[in-house]
């Protein structure tokens, strides 16, 4: 690791050093990955630390290449004091609307790590009912080590389960695109229709031809 690339990781680890310092020693980081696309599975990691992840490339999933990703998955497993991946599945999102599908994934996430971390640090605003002590970051991801961690796992968790999905429902595109609205997925869409993993409740599911651009919510 070089000496810039080792700077940069003890300032990701600059909130969860202040809460070691203060006495805490189980932190966990908490994020989701998948609200953005129109098939699948919402997808959130609870991910428990007691010593800083002396990791090269750890940082934001989105900014990490799928390679590093999934060498940075099996790191963190191997290092991390537990790891918890929750789900909320295409039917609760149309259900519940992805911001509560989200919630309720992270819940999942926190409710299978089978210990009770001193404080859960969430990307975001903080989780509504998260029956442990919080802070709330938002970019937690490229912020704190935890959540960084957090992200990278879930992705390629996520990532994973849309490759699978791609065989089950071959034509989008999902190991590709993994459910985000692409032009391609867009297209095939309006040639075949939505399958059943696709979430009703966004527009372009049922309008594939929705205009983004015009408005204003590019994918």
């Amino acid at each position: 690791m070089t000496s810039a690339e080792s700077r940069r990781i003890n300032r990701l680890h600059r909130f969860e050093r202040d809460l070691w310092h203060s006495g805490s020693r189980l932190l966990c980081g908490l994020d989701e990955v998948g609200r953005g696309p129109l098939a699948g599975p919402v997808t959130a990691c609870a991910v428990v630390i007691e010593h800083p992840l002396r990791l090269e490339f750890l940082d934001d999933s989105k900014v990490v290449t799928e390679l590093r990703r999934i060498a940075l998955d099996a790191l963190i497993r191997e290092q991390a004091v537990a790891v918890c991946v929750g789900w909320a599945d295409h039917l609760e999102i149309d259900s519940l609307n992805i911001l509560g599908a989200s919630r309720l994934a992270m819940h999942r996430a926190l409710a299978g790590l089978g210990l009770t971390p001193c404080r859960v640090l969430v990307d975001g605003p903080s989780l509504p009912g998260c029956a442990y002590p919080q802070t709330a970051i938002i970019d937690g991801d490229a912020k704190s080590a935890a959540i960084a961690a957090a992200s990278i796992v879930a992705k390629v968790a996520r990532d994973a389960f849309m490759t699978q999905l791609d065989a089950t429902y071959p034509g989008y595109g999902f190991a590709n695109n993994k459910g985000y609205a692409t032009s391609d997925h867009l297209a095939a869409l309006n040639a075949f229709g939505p399958c059943p993993a696709h979430r009703r409740s966004f527009t372009p599911v049922v309008q594939p031809t929705f205009d983004f651009a015009a408005a204003g919510a590019l994918p």
